[in-house]
């Protein structure tokens, strides 16, 4: 999620019912406590709060859901904001829906105790280990939980992956003679000013991926992503590397005619501007594959604590699963689904071709690719 923008919010948030006691001295009821002394604050799983329909019951009565950083054109989120508020007239008001993972956190962090802070985080992974390290977020695991890959979860449930792909080489092949289809393609004199990211790595999720990703196709590794860095330090001194962050926007109006970005949001493009002209192609790179997973999360002091659980519940559904397969995600739970047969195969067989499995960097490895980029970013592309 690229370049941040501050949308007002919009819509009522739900207001929480003044506390009561019944004669008999139960305990309080309010919009997210059970009638026998249950909050949704504080349950970690749908069971645990006495099963998936006191949920909605204490979600529906919260009434709203406040989330922040989930554009409807990424990975098909408008289906299931919309999907979440049909089944259970729930309304999801979103905030800053161009943001960064660090945005997400920054909210947070500032907005502790407040009406207006987000229930729930849609985080690149590395910026899910910042925020559980920080203590941010709420332990809970869904009725799926099981079904994810173990190295996809934290163990304590206060994050897990949701949905991912692999970082991509998108081109406007009526603007580009040849598309690149490699990192080393990129660094040809032919696509002067041609060359953008999707975001800041130091602030965006999919940027941070697109940095790893350039260290494996030049001698780099999970633990070392320093050539990553002088990758695109190289790009900027011949001119290749254009310093426009590429969105939606700028990919219909020609602006980032070669956008290096994930796999789901470039073929989401391929379809999305097929009637405006664009011819949108896109392609994984052989020679730096690198794939990553967004991370769900619930804020430990969300305002709307049963919405939040019932969110994730929805998200890790079958339906909700689904619906991010067809909007060329890659849904954690695909292995889970295909041995149940629940998995749209249909959708699937769109997705871009690959070859292998995909690893992942550790949270130690990912951490000091953070603090690389942190240190030597803006000197990699100032100038």
């Amino acid at each position: 999620m690229s370049q941040p923008r501050t949308v007002a919010l919009t819509g009522s948030l739900a207001v929480v019912a003044a506390l009561a006691l019944s004669a008999c001295g139960a305990a309080p009821d309010n919009a997210s406590t059970t009638a026998d002394g249950k909050n949704a604050a504080t349950a970690t799983s749908a069971a645990g709060f006495g099963g998936l329909d006191a949920l909605v019951k204490a979600a529906k009565k919260e009434g709203t859901l406040h989330a922040i950083t989930l554009p409807r054109d990424w990975a098909n989120y408008g289906a299931l904001i919309d999907g979440f508020t049909k089944k259970y007239g729930i309304k999801i008001t979103v905030e800053n829906p161009d943001g960064s993972s660090q945005d997400e956190i920054n909210a947070v962090t500032s907005r502790k105790g407040q009406d207006r802070a987000p229930d729930v985080l849609d985080l690149g992974s590395s910026f899910a280990l910042s925020a559980a390290q920080q203590g941010l977020l709420a332990p809970y695991k869904v009725a799926s939980y099981a079904g994810i890959p173990t190295g996809q979860k934290d163990p304590q449930a206060r994050w897990y992956n949701d949905y991912g792909g692999y970082v991509s080489i998108g081109c406007d092949a009526k603007r580009i003679k040849t598309c690149p289809t490699t990192f080393a393609d990129l660094l040809k004199p032919q696509y002067k000013g041609q060359v953008a990211l999707n975001g800041n790595p130091t602030k965006s999720g999919s940027a941070f991926g697109g940095v790893y990703a350039a260290a494996l196709a030049n001698g780099g590794s999970f633990d070392d992503i320093q050539p990553g860095l002088d990758f695109f330090a190289k790009l900027k001194k011949n001119g290749n590397y254009t310093p426009v962050e590429s969105t939606p926007a700028t990919v219909e109006k020609g602006e980032t005619p070669i956008s290096i970005d994930w796999d789901y949001l470039n073929a989401g493009y391929a379809d999305e501007f097929k009637s405006k002209g664009v011819d949108w192609k896109v392609s994984v790179p052989s020679d730096g594959q690198y794939a990553q997973y967004y991370s769900q999360a619930i804020n430990k002091d969300a305002p709307h604590p049963a919405a939040a659980r019932l969110w994730q519940e929805y998200l890790y559904s079958t339906e909700g699963q689904n619906l991010w397969l067809k909007g060329y995600a890659r849904p954690a739970l695909m292995t889970a689904m295909e041995k149940a047969g629940t998995l749209d195969k249909r959708a699937a067989a769109k997705l871009p071709k690959v070859s292998g499995t995909p690893s992942f960097p550790t949270e130690a490895q990912q951490d000091k690719a953070k603090t690389v980029i942190a240190e030597g970013w803006g000197k990699a592309v100032s100038g």
